[in-house]
């Protein structure tokens, strides 16, 4: 498991893309470059656009931020983090005046130049628009100006000891100024690869530019060719049978199998992706509160994991923050498995039947989880309905991020858009403020430490496993030794970082 490097952070940086130059790690063997990677992938949907406010799956994150289009900053394989379109940064000494020096000699694919509008005119969309999945994210951002053709500089209303970590996010990729719309439509960015074919929902064909900035150190593949398939079997299968080399969210069911098949690698990598019970909507504040501890001291965890994901994966405690965040805090002393306690609960309150919602790709993808959920509850005679949509209380698939104020901004901050049953508390959102403006990492560690006892102990979220990447290889392709696991498939930039063997 990679965690986040912060070395050099504060300063610059220069020094983490030397340690990180091409993102790779050391490499299994040495990168060729030609031929076609033809991969299989979950989440298209019909309406998809190149407008990365709307990316959340697999699928568009793969084709826009790790293969179309750049953001500022990327983090590598080993967890560093590098400039991307950003060269190098520096720090106020109150961490709260960031500068980053922008790449030149870049272009989009349409010719235009990139330069310092490209970046004002992109934020613009995101800096105050509740309607972008980053808003909570930039909030702290008090002004964002150009101080030069190449150079820009974010003023925060307070110290941010992670802030070029959130601009690598995969919505806040770099759109032409002037023609963000016509980008947003046809895909036009500053990526290793430029769009020959995209049908929504279905297909993506994309080849690789010549003289990139990135130079022969990313984007070894000529031709890109990703298919949408929804089903985890036909993913499997397009595998089995040489119609493609690479296959996305392998299902727990299929992994053994996958490992052991002649031909192919199965990739089983721990990350900070997890499964998280929200409860939420119109139960009143009692009994929200008790169906939540209920199922808090109801679950069987480590049978959750053994059932449902078939063991790859590991048990969670109820935060956002996982495993592979640096200052991840192991509060497993806090939830103990106690039945007769949830059975009290619930029968105090009186609650005998609870209404589950899931998305329509939960209901098709992740059906074990469901089911043992589903059996668990029953136990403590909790009869769950599952439905699609559903004000009480609701399952979801998330795919963790990066560092803990990343995290706690995205799940269960004021205003977060997946903050799915709107939690507030004030002490929650004091420490995390406290947190990411403190510069000190070991009194960072004891305050994220304290966020995380109290968000398990009071918050919204019930989250029972932290679920590993699962993603197979043919042997036609070629990996570095270090892959990465923020996101699946090396950070969702396999097209840049893999190569054919």
């Amino acid at each position: 498991m990679s965690r986040i490097s912060r070395r050099s952070l504060l300063t610059t940086g220069a020094a983490a893309g030397v340690l990180a130059a091409s993102g790779l790690g050391l490499a299994a063997a040495t990168p060729k470059a030609g031929g076609t990677l033809r991969a299989v992938l979950p989440g298209g949907r019909s309406s998809d656009t190149w407008d990365a406010r709307k990316h959340y799956s697999l699928f568009m994150m793969a084709a826009c931020h790790g293969a179309v289009f750049d953001c500022l900053t990327e983090i590598g394989s080993d967890g560093a983090l590098r400039g991307e379109l950003a060269e190098s940064w520096t720090a106020s000494e109150d961490g709260r005046v960031w500068t980053f020096d922008l790449r030149k000699e870049v272009q989009f694919h349409n010719g235009k130049a990139f330069a310092a509008k490209d970046v004002l005119e992109t934020f613009a969309l995101h800096l105050g628009q509740k309607t972008s999945p980053v808003e909570p994210l930039l909030r702290g951002v008090s002004e964002l100006k150009a101080v030069g053709s190449h150079q820009i500089q974010f003023t925060l209303n307070a110290p941010n000891a992670d802030f070029p970590y959130l601009l690598s996010d995969y919505h806040l990729v770099i759109y032409p100024a002037g023609y963000v719309e016509l980008a947003m439509q046809n895909g036009i960015g500053t990526g290793l690869y430029k769009i020959e074919e995209f049908l929504p929902g279905q297909s993506f064909r994309a080849r690789r530019v010549s003289n990139h900035y990135k130079g022969e150190r990313a984007g070894y593949f000529e031709a890109l060719h990703f298919v949408n398939l929804a089903d985890p079997s036909a993913r499997l299968n397009a595998l089995l049978e040489g119609d493609a080399e690479v296959a996305g969210q392998i299902a727990p069911a299929h992994a053994r199998q996958t490992a052991t098949h002649k031909g192919l690698a199965l990739q089983n990598l721990a990350g900070n992706q997890h499964y998280s019970f929200a409860i939420g909507g119109h139960l009143d504040a009692q009994q929200a509160d008790a169906v939540r501890r209920a199922v808090k001291y109801g679950l069987d965890r480590p049978a959750f994991v053994q059932s449902s994901l078939r063991g790859f994966g590991q048990v969670g405690w109820d935060t956002p923050i996982g495993p592979a965040n640096p200052y991840f805090s192991d509060q497993s002393d806090l939830v103990r498995y106690d039945p007769e306690r949830a059975r009290l609960l619930l029968k105090n309150a009186g609650i005998e039947r609870l209404s589950l919602g899931v998305s329509p790709q939960s209901l098709r993808d992740f059906a074990p989880v469901l089911e043992t959920f589903g059996a668990q509850l029953a136990q403590l005679g909790l009869h769950v309905e599952i439905v699609e949509n559903t004000l009480a209380a609701s399952l979801h698939f998330a795919a963790g991020r990066a560092t803990e104020d990343w995290a706690m901004s995205t799940y269960l901050a004021k205003g977060g858009i997946w903050n799915r049953a709107a939690w507030q508390d004030r002490q929650a959102d004091e420490l995390l403020s406290a947190a990411r403006s403190e510069m000190d990492a070991q009194k960072r560690q004891g305050l994220y430490g304290e966020l995380q006892h109290l968000v398990q102990r009071d918050g919204s979220l019930v989250v029972p496993a932290f679920a590993n990447h699962l993603q197979a290889t043919s042997d036609k392709i070629g990996t570095p030794k270090t892959i990465g696991a923020h996101y699946a498939l090396d950070n969702a930039r396999f097209a840049e970082r893999w190569w054919r063997a």
